[in-house]
């Protein structure tokens, strides 16, 4: 049995609905976070001001439109946390399963380790989605194409994170309702971007890796003759 059949067989399928379920998961975060920076802009600090008019408790008439305002802000945040959680969720899916379509007895464990682990989860997921790469045969000369385009998507990752952990709670002192702005909004989107190049080049190195070992074991069977018997073959 040839070489290239033996890691067929011992490789899950190509995870092609899980990657496509982290475009679209990506798409609905940076959208719903669209929505929420462009409240925080034009409804964030006058609302914060009326709620503290209020004393956080907007009674009568005049209260409607803050109310209604509130239960916007309110359905936005909660769009914002459940896609988050949503491209995780599917990020990692994904990644177990691309793992797996290399090695069938690749554990979950290190990539569940990689994200939840304080500091390991710094470096761990960029190290992992490489191993991945290299383990999916890519062509010679790729590697510093994709060493830039993984570098890409995880120091903007990084960026995003910082700057919701260092300036938000900053920002969020100056009047604003959770101080998400522009900055945040940009490196969002340049991360699902890249978070999703990354996606599609594995996904199709390895559909690619696929195709290959096919062939070269087409290219190593006898030739048959009629019927596909090899010894009916004509003389």
């Amino acid at each position: 049995m040839a070489r290239g059949e033996i890691n067929v067989r011992n490789a899950q399928a190509v995870p092609t609905r899980a990657a496509s379920a982290v475009y679209v998961t990506l798409a609905a975060q940076v959208l719903s976070l669209c929505a929420l920076v462009i409240f925080e802009q034009t409804r964030g600090r006058r609302l914060t001001a009326q709620l503290a008019a209020f004393g956080g408790r907007p009674q009568g008439a005049d209260a409607e439109a803050v109310i209604g305002a509130v239960t916007v802000f309110a359905v936005l945040m909660m769009l914002v946390a459940g896609t988050s959680i949503a491209a995780a969720a599917a990020y990692v899916t994904w990644l177990v399963r691309a793992r797996q379509a290399n090695d069938r007895s690749a554990a979950t464990g290190p990539v569940a380790a990689a994200w939840l682990v304080p500091g390991v989860n710094l470096v761990a997921p960029a190290v992992l989605v490489d191993g991945v790469w290299r383990g999916a045969r890519p062509p010679a000369g790729g590697r510093g194409r994709w060493l830039a385009l993984l570098a890409g998507w995880w120091l903007s990752w990084l960026t995003m994170l910082a700057l919701v952990t260092i300036r938000l709670p900053l920002s969020t002192s100056d009047g604003d309702l959770t101080g998400v702005g522009v900055p945040e909004l940009v490196c969002a989107v340049v991360a699902a971007l890249l978070c999703a190049a990354t996606v599609r080049e594995l996904t199709a190195l390895q559909r690619a890796g696929r195709t290959a070992p096919a062939e070269l074991v087409l290219e190593r069977t006898p030739h048959s003759g009629s019927f596909g018997h090899p010894g009916l073959q004509k003389g």
